[in-house]
C-alpha cells in the first residue's frame, strides 16, 4: 500500500512521524507533500529525519513556502521543491491520503 500525507499545517509533527514510522514498519510506502503552513516543518530535524529513508518521498509547494516566507536554503536535496502538480501526483498514486 502507498500512503499519502498532505501536510497543510505545522501542528501535527508527532502525528506525521508516528504515521510514517508505522506505515514503514508494515512495509508500506509513504509520500508526503507539504503546503501552506505545513512548509514550516521543512526545517524541523524530526521531519528531515525521513530524508533518504527507503520508502519515503517528500516534496513541498514552492509557492506556499515563499508565501509563508520559509527559507528553503539548507533543506536536504531529498526533499523536492515542487508545485501542486506533486500534490496531484500524490493523490493519483497513493491508495489512501490523510490530510493534516
Amino acid at each position: 500500500m502507498k500512503l499519502g500525507l498532505l501536510v497543510t499545517t505545522d501542528k501535527h509533527l508527532d502525528d506525521i512521524v508516528g504515521l510514517t514510522n508505522s506505515a514503514l514498519a508494515k512495509g508500506h510506502e509513504v509520500t508526503i507533500f507539504n503546503m501552506d503552513a505545513g512548509t514550516k516543518l521543512l526545517g524541523e530535524p524530526a521531519f528531515q529525519a525521513f530524508c533518504g529513508k527507503e520508502g519515503v518521498s517528500i516534496s513541498f509547494c514552492d509557492h506556499s513556502a515563499k508565501n509563508a516566507e520559509i527559507s528553503t536554503e539548507g533543506i536536504p536535496s531529498d526533499i523536492v521543491c515542487g508545485s501542486q502538480f506533486d500534490n496531484a501526483n500524490m493523490n493519483h498514486d497513493c491508495d489512501k491520503v490523510i490530510v493534516l
